[in-house]
């Protein structure tokens, strides 16, 4: 399946045991995208911002994030990716065990594309990120600055 190949997962999770489940499930589901886990908020804005990641990667992730961790909550890195120009179009799926339709709410305003309450059904989630996968295989998305005339 050369289109899944070419788009990175990025899992932002603080718990080792909900990190090795949904790496798991992906797994075995039959996805092979590369798969790199941040323990946290934090760590998640310093592989973003801060020059651990680079900027053509960028163009084809798909963000898996935790919403309650320590340091900066999964709210807080989704309010950043959403508001600078070289992360806003990475698609993001917050994963949280809280059903609070103000939370669910709020993440959608702040820019998430899908919100997943843990335990998740793992078959809903799974599609959730293959869909998400292909959208970004069929839809290129202009670098920062590029196609803008000047």
């Amino acid at each position: 399946m050369a289109t899944e190949q070419s788009v990175n997962i990025i899992l932002v999770e603080d718990d080792d045991g909900h990190a090795l489940l949904v790496e798991k499930n992906l797994r075995r589901a039959g996805l092979v995208n590369g798969f790199l886990r941040l323990k946290d908020g934090q760590e998640a804005l310093d592989y973003f911002f801060n020059g651990a990641g680079s900027r053509p990667d960028m163009q084809q992730v798909v963000v898996l994030l935790d919403v309650n961790m320590p340091r900066v909550t999964g709210v807080e890195v989704l309010k950043q990716l959403k508001s600078d120009a070289t992360t806003t179009a990475i698609p993001v799926i917050m994963l949280t065990t809280t059903d609070d339709p103000r939370e669910i709410e709020r993440c959608y305003e702040y820019g998430c594309n899908v919100y997943i309450t843990k335990p998740v059904e793992y078959d809903d989630f799974i599609e959730a990120v293959r869909r998400l996968g292909f959208f970004l295989q069929v839809v290129k998305l202009p670098a920062n600055g590029a196609g803008q005339k000047g």
